[in-house]
């Protein structure tokens, strides 16, 4: 399956390393799922993820932030964003993310803010599942 990772998903595997979203990155580290991402997002889960407040609530240091996001890169299909296809969301912020996906041609955008992105990943035949429903599909 080909994911895009909402920022709050990745924010939740650095905070929470027991949680649904933990195990989703350890999935896409066995090669059962695939990673999608592209230079803006990336640095959007380098900006948020470095955040003061996800730090301390990590308990990294950002050294040990770094070598996360390292190794979580490490692991992805790069994306090449050719064509905007904005605005289509009502939060400007997660258009990087549907754009990742449609270059991508992803399966699904992995996102605790499923509303924020309405009906449009639909039209492009791109699911929104919360962390626990995309770690259920890739089980199956």
């Amino acid at each position: 399956m080909r994911l895009v990772l909402d920022t709050d998903v990745v924010v939740a595997a650095l905070r929470s390393p027991k949680g649904a979203s933990a195990a989703l990155l350890k999935q896409i580290d066995q090669g059962l799922v695939t990673l999608l991402l592209s230079i803006s997002l990336a640095l959007e889960y380098e900006a948020t993820c470095h955040l003061a407040e996800h730090r301390l609530a990590s308990g990294l240091s950002e050294d040990e932030v770094d070598v996360f996001l390292n190794t979580l890169i490490s692991f992805v299909e790069p994306v090449n964003i050719r064509f905007l296809w904005r605005p289509q969301l009502r939060d400007p912020g997660d258009e990087i993310v549907l754009e990742t996906a449609v270059s991508g041609q992803a399966a699904a955008i992995v996102s605790f803010n499923r509303r924020d992105f309405g009906s449009a990943p639909k039209s492009f035949g791109i699911k929104v599942l919360l962390p626990g429903e995309a770690l259920a599909r890739t089980r199956l």
